[in-house]
């Protein structure tokens, strides 16, 4: 349903997160439980649902580099658009203490020539992630992007951007576009763009607007609101049939179940 909103309203593309897509199927939150299996079929109900493109994040390729080749093949055959694959090592290890860690650069650029191997369709996207910004230092984050993009990727997506001089040096050292996910206040759009960001994740906003809604609704109801009176404040029949896409089903059954005259 989110999708089809999405594609309702203009917008070029989604992106699924793994902490939604954790959320959504297993109501965890983003520790990587998730498995790949359920990932990729989560990912097949969305791309069938319309014709949005979808991004989809697929953390660090769910194992070592052989596991990112599968990861790849599993969610292009599910239909996604664009994935991107990390080189923060997950799950987090056993007494692990401090922040989040990131693997090698060797093995991060071992699981982004993996992934490329692996697609077979030239127009899937692939995304390097990495989180070296905020987890270790500029200066790695800068030596990992441009390693990537040697890798051949498609883009680079950094967490922990957030001010004007850590995108200058971003935009500085790769030409692929850049992704960034929750950047700071001094970085606006139009900053963004002149500086190669083409994406800009601005948190989940819609999915907890979802599950905030449905709280206040089944509140309102356990409290003992008038049905009527719930349904007129939280509700939209209009939309809800649109959503559904009602008035296609109603021309096809008027094409094929109807007896011919």
């Amino acid at each position: 349903m989110s999708a089809r909103i999405a594609e309702d309203l203009g917008f070029e593309t989604g992106v699924l997160a793994g902490s939604v897509s954790s959320m959504a199927v297993l109501g965890a939150p983003d520790f990587v439980t998730l498995t790949l299996s359920e990932l990729a079929e989560q990912a097949y109900r969305v791309c069938r649902a319309g014709n949005l493109p979808l991004l989809i994040d697929a953390d660090n390729g769910y194992g070592n580099a052989l596991n990112v080749m599968r990861t790849v093949e599993e969610l292009e055959r599910a239909g996604v658009s664009a994935l991107t694959i990390e080189d923060t090592d997950l799950p987090m290890p056993f007494a692990q203490t401090e922040k989040s860690r990131l693997v090698s650069l060797e093995e991060g650029i071992g699981k982004m020539r993996a992934a490329l191997e692996a697609r077979q369709d030239q127009n899937l996207v692939i995304v390097a992630r990495t989180g070296a910004m905020g987890i270790t230092d500029q200066e790695d984050a800068l030596r990992r992007i441009k390693a990537y993009e040697k890798s051949g990727v498609d883009a680079i997506f950094l967490v922990g951007v957030r001010h004007k001089d850590q995108l200058e040096a971003v935009h500085a050292a790769v030409s692929t576009p850049i992704l960034l996910a929750h950047p700071g206040e001094e970085l606006d759009v139009d900053y963004m763009q002149s500086h190669g960001v083409r994406i800009c994740l601005q948190q989940h906003i819609p999915f907890m607007a979802a599950v905030e809604a449905v709280y206040k609704t089944m509140k309102a109801l356990r409290e003992g609101q008038p049905q009527d009176q719930v349904a007129r404040e939280y509700t939209s029949p209009e939309l809800m049939k649109k959503v559904r896409r009602d008035d296609e089903y109603q021309r096809w059954t008027k094409e094929y179940l109807t007896p011919f005259e």
